[in-house]
């Protein structure tokens, strides 16, 4: 029987994991199969990562789920793709409730299908009360389109006489955000090598860590999960400041 591989534990966990889940069309196509069966694959990803959450005691988990550039794939691929999403949720709701999870879902709803719509509904309906792992679905999202909906109703809110414009700052900003009340991200982790946020969570991730993972989604188990916390936990977070020591050898 082979030996599970061991990982470092690290000393210090992140609150707030967001991850974009990359690779899951390459995958397949390295195995000669259709990309679907790549996104399939990657729903076991999502099983797991969550699992690893919760033993890890970080208490929000954000997953790129479907952004709202990803309407631009083949139809096919987004109609297979919307039936992986209410076959996971269907599926899947009932064992993520028995676990404690909280569900919550980001992005813009009103353009989205009324199934999908209220199937995400009900995630969010159902497990609202649970105390456990926070997993936040990112689907139909993207940033610029969040700051553009968030800039529109505090618009909407000064021309209403609702609010002061003179009193509008950081905070204001971020409370009409898709993630109010919920804490940035600690740590971004993107599978699949590639460097780059692709529209995800840019007002949040202003300090974030960012680690980039060779290994595709379907690949990303929980020793590259606990690799990847590792790698944070040997981050020095500064939020733009300095450290005493550097100061005082003069860095």
């Amino acid at each position: 029987m082979a030996k599970a591989m061991r990982h470092e534990v690290p000393t210090t966990m992140p609150r707030h994991v967001a991850i974009i889940m990359d690779g899951n069309g390459r995958w397949a196509n390295a195995r000669g199969l259709p990309r679907t069966a790549g996104h399939r694959a990657g729903v076991e990803r999502v099983r797991e990562a969550v699992r690893s959450a919760a033993e890890a005691q970080i208490d929000y988990l954000t997953l790129f789920a479907f952004s709202s550039e990803n309407w631009n794939r083949p139809k096919d691929e987004v109609s297979d793709l919307m039936g992986i999403l209410r076959f996971f949720i269907r599926k899947d709701l009932a064992e993520l409730h028995r676990e404690n999870v909280c569900v919550r879902v980001i992005g813009c709803r009103e353009t989205i299908q009324p199934d999908i719509r209220a199937l995400l509904n009900e995630a969010e309906d159902r497990t609202r009360d649970n105390t456990g792992v926070t997993l936040i679905i990112a689907f139909n999202y993207g940033a610029r389109d969040e700051l553009a909906r968030a800039a529109r109703l505090i618009a909407e809110a000064v021309k209403a006489g609702r609010m002061d414009p003179e009193s509008v700052n950081e905070a204001t900003l971020s409370s009409y955000m898709d993630t109010t009340g919920i804490p940035d991200p600690d740590l971004v982790i993107r599978t699949s090598g590639e460097q780059r946020l692709s529209n995800f969570l840019l007002w949040q991730a202003a300090y974030s860590e960012f680690v980039f993972m060779p290994c595709l989604w379907p690949d990303f188990d929980r020793n590259a999960f606990y690799e990847a916390l590792a790698e944070y936990n040997r981050r020095d977070r500064r939020f733009g400041a300095v450290r005493t020591a550097d100061i005082a050898v003069g860095s």
